[in-house]
């Protein structure tokens, strides 16, 4: 009777230690997702691991005696600590732009303006100040005389025609159009911010509405614009694609839903957006071409494996930063392990940061990836698969996730090795994607869900004047007062990449 219930308390005592084994666990996992929250919400938002705490890291795994962190790793210990970067410093230009305008303020004693005869003029000292004179709102008349000929006074009046104009009986005008798209979507002005500056700063009422409904127009005038880059971005076999959330408002019920936008980019081509009301597959249909055949780089959401089933032609390469993230996220639970991954990881973007210095083309990078990269991406790769065998992380953890993340993207991951025209990352598009993010901070929403195509057309043309240095107010002040008139076959020469062409050529022949 005794060894019966000594088993059954052996058992029970047994149980008890499994369980509390399997609440610590959980008590781990709770507290580094705990951890992961505050540094989102508190810490710095910058990606860059800080190269002090890496060498300080290195420095550990090479002193002699048992390690100090949490674990150690055999691997750790032929890492070299890294270099410390150059800091590049930027040339010094001139203290005031040469090609601002002059006014220039003569001043004269009063004693010589007493008697100017008097005196003789020996030289002159020059002092440069920067001014600013803000915005302002002014009247364009346009006056048309009526003439008739003096021998026939009942003919019929002979007036000048009025030219085409992006809104018959309106106040508008292409420069004020173009002031409203760019203090929303360059500056990120919310439009009843702008009816309040307008009102208190210049005493002109434009309501809120009123100028709703010029941003509608401004988007209809540039739709054909827009579908001009979008055919020339998506041709070349090769495609970013990210997507970034914003809410827009669901008529009815008060509430906002949440929506977004979709921007595919190709090297060398425009950033084009696209507003999706939903994250579904479906939306990467009525993005890519039906005919589209080549490659597209994305981050690892299923609903691009999903619509790549689809597709047999088209075949999907993952993006490296998204993976450092993983690891630079599980820095504090492993630093030893993450920090070796983001250190090996470096060597991939140093190789990355030559081969843009050289401007080498996709043959010469294809080369340069299999003799350099390869390698540290084998060696990643066993790494990986070691930690993974001996169970070394919980599945649930950071760690584990970015192990796990690793493995499951790696054959998508290594298509960069074999074709030189995939970047690295899609760091190119989530860059482009960033102006959506300050300006949703501002309006907080957007209208009905028929105003993200109208967003989306603007933000495309903005972005690509902001790549190409064009001052987007002087490329929408020129392109509305031309596209009235415009035909179809004119469309093609007024996209800010033939503007930037056009603009360079008038300055050489100016010059010349």
């Amino acid at each position: 009777m005794e060894n019966a219930r000594e088993a059954a308390l052996m058992q029970q005592i047994a149980a008890r230690d499994a369980r509390i084994a399997e609440l610590a666990k959980e008590k781990q996992l709770l507290l580094e997702r705990i951890d992961h929250l505050l540094r989102k919400i508190y810490g710095p938002k910058s990606e860059k691991a800080d190269i002090h705490q890496l060498q300080l890291l290195m420095q550990e795994l090479h002193s002699p005696g048992p390690a100090l962190g949490k674990e150690s790793s055999p691997e750790a210990s032929e890492i070299e600590p890294p270099r410390r970067k150059k800091i590049s410093r930027r040339k010094a230009g001139p203290r005031l732009p040469e090609h601002l305008p002059v006014v220039e303020e003569v001043l004269v004693p009063e004693m010589v303006q007493a008697a100017p005869e008097a005196w003789r003029r020996i030289g002159e000292e020059v002092s440069e100040r920067l001014d600013f004179e803000p915005a302002r709102f002014f009247k364009h008349r346009i006056v048309r005389p009526k003439y008739v000929r003096r021998r026939e006074q009942d003919a019929v009046p002979v007036i000048a025609k009025l030219p085409p104009c992006i809104l018959e009986g309106s106040i508008l005008t292409p420069g004020l159009l173009a002031q409203v798209l760019v203090a929303k979507y360059c500056d990120h002005l919310p439009l009843y911010r702008q009816e309040s500056i307008y009102r208190s700063r210049h005493g002109v009422e434009l309501s809120r509405q009123l100028l709703a409904q010029w941003v509608e127009k401004g988007a209809h005038w540039l739709t054909t614009i827009y579908f001009a880059m979008r055919d020339e971005a998506m041709g070349g076999g090769y495609l970013q694609i990210d997507e970034t959330p914003i809410r827009y408002l669901a008529p009815g019920n008060g509430k906002t839903k949440l929506g977004y936008f979709w921007a595919a980019h190709r090297l060398g081509a425009d950033v084009i957006f696209h507003w999706q009301t939903s994250r579904a597959a479906e939306c990467l249909e009525k993005i890519v071409p039906v005919d589209f055949r080549g490659t597209i780089q994305c981050d690892g959401y299923t609903g691009y494996d999903a619509f790549a089933r689809q597709r047999e032609a088209v075949v999907l390469a993952g993006c490296w930063t998204h993976l450092r993230r993983k690891f630079v996220d599980a820095l504090d639970l492993a630093p030893r392990d993450a920090g070796l991954v983001v250190h090996l990881l470096q060597n991939l973007y140093r190789l990355e940061a030559r081969l843009r210095e050289t401007r080498a083309g996709p043959n010469l990078r294809a080369i340069r990836r299999q003799n350099e990269a390869s390698p540290v991406i084998q060696r990643l790769h066993r790494l990986l698969l070691s930690w993974v065998k001996r169970q070394r992380y919980l599945p649930q953890s950071s760690m584990g996730k970015a192990i796990s993340y690793a493995l499951e993207q790696w054959s998508s991951l290594l298509l960069y090795l074999e074709d030189g025209r995939i970047e690295v990352d899609t760091n190119l598009v989530e860059n482009a994607i960033r102006p959506t993010a300050v300006g949703k901070k501002n309006w907080l929403f957007i209208g009905e869900a028929h105003a993200g195509d109208r967003s989306a057309i603007i933000y495309t043309i903005i972005e690509s004047c902001r790549r190409r240095g064009l001052d987007p107010y002087a490329y929408l002040r020129d392109i509305f007062t031309r596209l009235p008139s415009a035909t179809t076959s004119q469309i093609k020469n007024l996209t800010p990449a033939a503007w930037a062409k056009s603009q360079r050529r008038a300055t050489l022949q100016r010059a010349a």
